[in-house]
């Protein structure tokens, strides 16, 4: 089979597995743009990166209705290179990388999405914030200042193991998270996106309450690194 007809097929196969209201994010990086465009050409449009440079490289190449996540650590000094064209930032774990959007995004005339990582593993080498600090942001008067960012919901990454019952635990304390963070008001922030779920626990993340997955290996085939 060619790679083509591969990538179209476990494409249709993981959105017929996926509920009405989930958004796959087709993770991208380290793939050719030539791959990227036999996903577009079977009806993708959602695409994530991990490094910043990578995103803007491909986004130079590739159709403009794609929509770019950035979904790997962001580094504040390279917010400048994605900001007149991304669509969401999955991971941001500090308020002052939600400053330096809107500073960016103010440049360019635009509002960015971002997500608040949770750190949810129990891992050290995962980013996040805890849910309290997440709160004080979302209650702070600061985010009211920044006009140019909405905080349209919350990420996280479950620990790397293959005890189902402690991912799943971990995707249930981000999922009440969630939904605590949501009862509370603001200007400049409506959450609706809990973003948690990859190739390999992702029918578990839905059935946990997550409506974004990213799902890179099960689209593309593994990555050479």
């Amino acid at each position: 089979m060619s790679s083509n007809n591969m990538v179209s097929e476990n494409l249709n196969k993981i959105k017929l597995s996926l509920p009405k209201g989930v958004t796959l994010v087709a993770v991208s990086k380290t793939k050719p743009v030539s791959t990227i465009m036999e996903a577009y050409d079977a009806g993708q449009r959602v695409f994530g990166e991990n490094k910043i440079q990578e995103m803007v490289e491909k986004h130079e190449q590739l159709p403009k209705d794609i929509e770019w996540h950035m979904i790997g650590h962001v580094q504040s000094n390279k917010i400048k290179y994605m900001a007149p064209f991304v669509s969401l930032i999955h991971g941001v774990e500090k308020f002052k990388v939600l400053k330096e959007v809107n500073k960016q995004a103010s440049k360019h005339n635009r509002s960015i999405n971002c997500l608040l990582q949770i750190k949810i593993a129990e891992e050290d080498s995962k980013f996040g914030m805890s849910v309290n600090e997440a709160k004080a942001i979302l209650k702070s008067d600061e985010l009211k200042k920044l006009k140019h960012v909405n905080v349209t919901g919350v990420m996280g990454m479950a620990t790397f193991t293959d005890d189902k019952k402690q991912i799943e635990n971990e995707f249930k304390t981000l999922k009440s998270s969630f939904d605590e963070l949501k009862e509370l008001e603001s200007t400049n922030h409506d959450l609706r996106v809990l973003s948690m779920g990859m190739s390999g626990d992702y029918e578990l993340a839905i059935s946990c309450g997550s409506n974004m997955v990213r799902i890179g290996s099960s689209i593309f085939g593994e990555r050479n690194y």
